[in-house]
C-alpha cells in the first residue's frame, strides 16, 4: 500500500516571525510546501472605520498603532493627506524634522527586521546587537514626544514642537550605579541634535559589525540564498513595493521618483538587488540603513543652521502659542474650538503615499467638509506582500517558510487593520 504523504498543517499563530497573529495553512508533500494559505483576521481592529468616528487630529495616534515598528512614518502619510485637502503649506524646518524622523524610523524598522529575521533562522546574537542601537533611537523618540513608541508627534501643518535643547539623562537607581550612569550619559550632555550626530558617527561601525556576523556567514547564506526568489516582472505583478520590490532589481523609491517634503534636496542612493531572493533583500536593508544615516547627517546639519517655525501659523489647523493665547481672546477661542470640535477639512478626496520602511504606505481620504473623515482607506505594504506567501513558498521546505516570512518584514497591525 502506497504511503500517503500529502497532509495539511496549521503553521502558527504562535510563530515569532508572524508577530503572534498569522495563521498559515500549509499543504505539504512530505516537507515540501505545495500550497500556503495565509489566514488573517485574528487581530482586526477596524482602524479605518474608527477614524470615521474621530476628528481628523484624534486619528493621528491610531496611525502609530498600525505598523507599530514604523510609528512616525504612518503618521506622516496621514498628515500629508490632510494637508493636501487643506492646501496647507508646511514650514521648511518642520519638513526637515519630519524627514529626519522618517529616517530614524527607517533605521528602527530595519534593525528589528534584520535582527528578528536572523533570530527566526537561528542566529541569536544579531538581535542583541540591533536592539542595543534601537535603544538610542527610541530615546530620540522619547525626547520629542515623551513616548518611546506611539509618539503622535506629527501634526497636520508640521510637528507638535521643536527639537529639545537637552537630552533626558539616566539617573542613579538600584539597577544602575553612579559609574554606569556616567557612562550612559556621556553622549547626552548636549541637545537632541548633538545626541543624534554622535549616533550617526557611531552607526556605520555598528552596521559593519552586523555584516561581520551575517553577510558572509555560511549558515545564513545557506538559509537565504536562492530562497523566496521573485523576478522583477512577478514582483510588479504582485504589487510589491519597498525592499520587496527593490530586492528583485526594480529601482523604485517614492523618495526619489515622487519626492515629498525635502527629499529632493538630499543626497542618497537607492540600493537594489540582483537575484530577488531573501539574501538580496537582507543586503538591501543593510545598505538602506547606511543611506538613512547619510540623510540623517544632512538633516542635522541643516537644522543646526536654520531655526524657524515648526507648525503652520493657521490657527484653525494648529493651536496658537501659549503666550498669544493668554493675551488674546480670539486666539483662546481658536484653541478651544480646535481641541473640542477639531478642524473642518474642505470637501474632496486625496491619496498621499510615502516610502515607508516596508514599502508604499498610502492614505486615501475623503472629506465631506465635516470635522471627521467621511472615509479613510489605508494602503499598507505588508498586506500585498503577505498575499504573495503562496507564490514565494511553493516548492520550498517547511524551514524555508520561516525565512520567507522574515524577509517580508510583516507586522500584523499593518496587515490586518
Amino acid at each position: 500500500m502506497a504511503e500517503i504523504r500529502n497532509y495539511t498543517i496549521n503553521f502558527g499563530p504562535q510563530h515569532p516571525a508572524a508577530h503572534g497573529v498569522l495563521r498559515l495553512v500549509l499543504e505539504l508533500d512530505g516537507e515540501v510546501v505545495e500550497r500556503a494559505d495565509p489566514h488573517i483576521g485574528l487581530l482586526h481592529r477596524g482602524t479605518e472605520k474608527l477614524a470615521e468616528t474621530r476628528t481628523w487630529i484624534q486619528s493621528v495616534p491610531y496611525m502609530d498603532r498600525l505598523d507599530y515598528v514604523s510609528m512616525m512614518c504612518n503618521e506622516h502619510a496621514y498628515c500629508m493627506a490632510i494637508e493636501r485637502l487643506l492646501g496647507l503649506e508646511v514650514p521648511l524646518r518642520a519638513q526637515y524634522i519630519r524627514v529626519l524622523y522618517d529616517e530614524i524610523t527607517r533605521v528602527l524598522n530595519h534593525l528589528l527586521a534584520v535582527g528578528t529575521h536572523a533570530l527566526d533562522i537561528g542566529a541569536m546574537t544579531m538581535v542583541l546587537y540591533t536592539f542595543r542601537e534601537r535603544e538610542d533611537l527610541m530615546d530620540a523618540y522619547e525626547a520629542v514626544s515623551g513616548a518611546r513608541m506611539h509618539a503622535a508627534y506629527y501634526r497636520p501643518g508640521g510637528v507638535y514642537r521643536d527639537l529639545p535643547d537637552r537630552m533626558p539623562q539616566y539617573e542613579v537607581s538600584k539597577w544602575k550605579n553612579a559609574k554606569t550612569v556616567a557612562e550612559l550619559n556621556e553622549n547626552r550632555q548636549g541637545s537632541l541634535l548633538d545626541f543624534l550626530e554622535d549616533f550617526t558617527n557611531r552607526f556605520p561601525k555598528y552596521v559593519d559589525d552586523y555584516e561581520t556576523l551575517l553577510t558572509d556567514n555560511r549558515i545564513w547564506k545557506q538559509r537565504t540564498v536562492g530562497i523566496g526568489v521573485v523576478s522583477p516582472e512577478k514582483a510588479l505583478a504582485l504589487g510589491f513595493t519597498g525592499v520587496m520590490l527593490r530586492g528583485s532589481g526594480v529601482e523604485w523609491d517614492i523618495r526619489k521618483k515622487q519626492p515629498y517634503e525635502v527629499y529632493d534636496r538630499l543626497d542618497f542612493d537607492i540600493p537594489v538587488g540582483v537575484e530577488g531572493d531573501c539574501y538580496d533583500r537582507y543586503l538591501c536593508r543593510i545598505e538602506e540603513m547606511r543611506q538613512s544615516n547619510r540623510i540623517m547627517k544632512q538633516c542635522i546639519d541643516w537644522l543646526r543652521k536654520n531655526p524657524g517655525p515648526v507648525i503652520s501659523s493657521n490657527h484653525k489647523v494648529a493651536p496658537p502659542s501659549r503666550e498669544r493665547m493668554k493675551g488674546n481672546m480670539e486666539e483662546l477661542i481658536h484653541h478651544f474650538k480646535l481641541f473640542t470640535e477639531g478642524m473642518h477639512v474642505p470637501p474632496g478626496e486625496v491619496y498621499a503615499a510615502i516610502e515607508h520602511p516596508k514599502g508604499e504606505f498610502g492614505v486615501y481620504a475623503v472629506s465631506d467638509g465635516a470635522n471627521k473623515p467621511y472615509r479613510i482607506k489605508l494602503r499598507s505594504p505588508g498586506f500585498a506582500h503577505l498575499s504573495a506567501m503562496d507564490e514565494m513558498s511553493r516548492g520550498h521546505m517547511i524551514a524555508d517558510v520561516v525565512a520567507i516570512i522574515g524577509t517580508m518584514d510583516i507586522v500584523f497591525g499593518d496587515v490586518d487593520r
